[in-house]
This record gives C-alpha cells, sequence and structure tokens, in this order.
C-alpha cells in the first residue's frame, strides 16, 4: 500500500472511531494483564462475563493469590483453556508481588517474563494501559495487515514490525485498534464484508465481496 493509502486508511478509520478502546473489561494494569491473558483462544466478551464479577474483588495480585488457584478456576470455568489460564494468573501475580512490588512494569521485556504473557499481550498492557505506540498481533491484524496489502508477513511479528514501520503519526497510539475492530466486525475471516467497508478502495484484497442481496447469501 502506498503510503499516501496508508495515511487516508487510517484517517478513516480514525474518523469513523475517533477513540477506539479495548472490549475487554479491566479495572487498572493488573487487571488488564490478567484479562488479555484470559482472552487467548477465547472472545472477548466470553472473558468479560467470567471477570466482571471477579475484579469487582479481585483486582490485585495480592487478592488474586489469597482466592487462590482453585478458587480462580471455578471464577473463570467458562473460559477455554481455564486450567492453564488459572495457573498461569496464579505463577504471574506471585511474580508480580515477589519482583515488582505488586505492579505491573511497563517494559515489554519484563511483560514477557511472567507465565502466560506473550509479546501479543505485552504489546497491549503496554498500549492500553501506558499508552506506548505498540502493535499487538492478533489474527485480526494478522489478516487485516495481508488482506489488504498494508502490512503483510507470514508471521505476527513480521506484521507487527512491518505495521510499525508503515504506520505514521497522528495515527500509532490506536493504530492496532483500528485494525482489530475492523477485522472483526467488517474485514471477517470466512466472508469479508467490502460492501460496506469505507476502505475498500484502498484494499489490495480481491475480488471484493458483493451485498448479500447481490450474492443471494446472508453476511457471515
Amino acid at each position: 500500500m502506498k503510503k499516501a493509502d496508508v495515511v487516508e486508511f487510517y484517517a478513516r478509520l480514525a474518523e469513523a472511531n475517533p477513540h477506539p478502546e479495548t472490549e475487554l473489561e479491566f479495572v487498572n494494569p493488573y487487571t488488564l494483564v490478567v484479562a488479555v491473558a484470559l482472552s487467548a483462544q477465547a472472545t472477548d466478551a466470553g472473558v468479560n462475563r467470567a471477570t466482571r464479577g471477579l475484579f469487582a474483588t479481585v483486582d490485585t495480585p495480592a487478592r488474586m493469590l489469597e482466592l487462590g488457584e482453585a478458587g480462580l478456576k471455578e471464577q473463570i470455568k467458562t473460559i477455554g483453556l481455564f486450567n492453564t489460564k488459572a495457573k498461569n494468573v496464579i505463577a504471574l501475580s506471585q511474580m508480580l508481588v515477589d519482583e515488582y512490588g505488586g505492579e505491573v512494569p511497563a517494559d515489554r521485556d519484563a511483560l514477557e517474563r511472567l507465565p502466560g504473557v506473550g509479546r501479543k499481550t505485552a504489546n497491549v498492557v503496554m498500549n492500553v494501559a501506558f499508552g506506548a505506540e505498540t502493535f499487538a498481533v492478533d489474527t485480526h491484524i494478522f489478516r487485516v495487515g495481508n488482506r489488504t496489502g498494508l502490512a503483510r508477513g507470514k508471521t505476527p511479528l513480521a506484521v507487527e514490525l512491518k505495521l510499525d514501520k508503515a504506520t505514521p503519526q497522528p495515527f500509532r497510539l490506536h493504530a492496532h485498534h483500528w485494525l482489530i475492530l475492523h477485522g472483526r466486525y467488517v474485514c471477517k475471516a470466512r466472508r469479508p464484508e467490502c460492501w460496506r467497508c469505507i476502505v475498500a478502495d484502498l484494499c489490495a484484497y480481491k475480488p471484493k465481496t458483493p451485498t448479500p442481496e447481490a450474492a443471494g447469501t446472508k453476511s457471515a
């Protein structure tokens, strides 16, 4: 995608949604770390249903340790892979208490040391909690980056690095949220809704999908 088209691409997404936010519910940086870690291979809506009551009382690493692994499992048992995730959350909570005074570090390397926290989770936390210009490449961003031609790459890291290089100011802070939401609701995996896409003319994807009426099908 040409530089001028990249600017126009982001400008349109920004105009449609000037202040995008994560759809995960959290109350502080710690609960954000937990929510993002729990969201792997799960929907944000599913995580929110499980954590809404949890975060009302358990909002620090120390309180999570008081709840314990068994108690946490009971709270998040509706989330996929909850056994492994509960073990990781307790372990990362212990590390935060032991090494960081119960505070979440704002450093990517430190975040990635936490059990269950990979580069994507670290990037989300840095961006949402600390205002860093990071690009958390999930399946939606990986698809949108490759499909549109905005940032093509064979791995999430390759797409992340290309997004970092290609995305100009003033769009860098919110870029990954615009791309996630666009992939989740418009540029869908099975059937992208090109007929209602505000950046369709800038996108490299061919052929554009027709309206459901024209295709004689319902949108997926």
